[in-house]
């Protein structure tokens, strides 16, 4: 008597298969993140150098806070930047609401587009979306986010704020005992430079 073999699911199986690469991805992704933010803070001007008040003097015209403000930030590129983004993480973290679009915003960039296996398109009601269509979608919605909710006006607020504090701070900061040199912060690896959306597949994913 032979016994009946009994079916297998292999469910479990395609969801780790798929689960693994998307895994590694995010890992790689962190990953680089971080190696290019330390590589780029390490760049960065000691800030007893930046707020020594011995350097601090009126400019005498225009156009010498402007080429103050030109060769400062050059030499504290990396500071003015960290500034700018303590100013914008401020701003964002004292309205919770403008913060969890813009992190809703970034999640659906990461994981409809960035982070999606490039052998597996999107499937919407049925119907398989095209990377083109997608990032068009992805486009729209950041467009409408930024431009017609709090989230736009408070970004800019936050960057002009920021701007203003390093426009003043180069302006009066006498250049004149620093010393410029070649730095490379951001190469051809820079931040964000790994970042690319996905290649047409073959595969399909339903969107739940």
């Amino acid at each position: 008597m032979t016994s009946q073999a009994l079916p297998i699911s292999t469910t479990e199986t395609t969801s780790s298969t798929t689960t693994t690469p998307t895994l590694t991805t995010l890992r790689t992704f962190l990953t680089r993140l971080f190696s290019s933010l330390r590589t780029t803070l390490s760049h960065r001007r000691p800030w007893l150098e930046l707020v020594d008040r011995t350097a601090f003097s009126r400019p005498l015209s225009l156009s010498d806070a402007t080429t103050r403000v030109r060769k400062n930030f050059s030499y504290f590129k990396i500071n003015y930047l960290t500034i700018l983004a303590i100013v914008l993480a401020f701003s964002l973290l004292s309205h919770p609401f403008s913060l969890l679009t813009l992190l809703s915003l970034v999640a659906a960039w990461l994981g409809l587009y960035t982070f999606r296996p490039s052998d597996q398109p999107l499937v919407v009601l049925g119907r398989t979306m095209s990377n083109r269509e997608v990032l068009g979608i992805l486009v729209l919605v950041t467009v409408i986010v930024v431009f017609l909710t709090s989230v736009g006006s408070l970004i800019i607020t936050a960057v002009l704020v920021g701007v203003g504090i390093v426009c003043v701070h180069g302006a009066f900061r006498d250049p004149e005992d620093l010393f410029m040199d070649d730095q490379d912060t951001a190469g051809s690896t820079g931040l964000f430079s790994f970042i690319g959306g996905p290649s047409v597949g073959s595969n399909v994913i339903p969107l739940v």
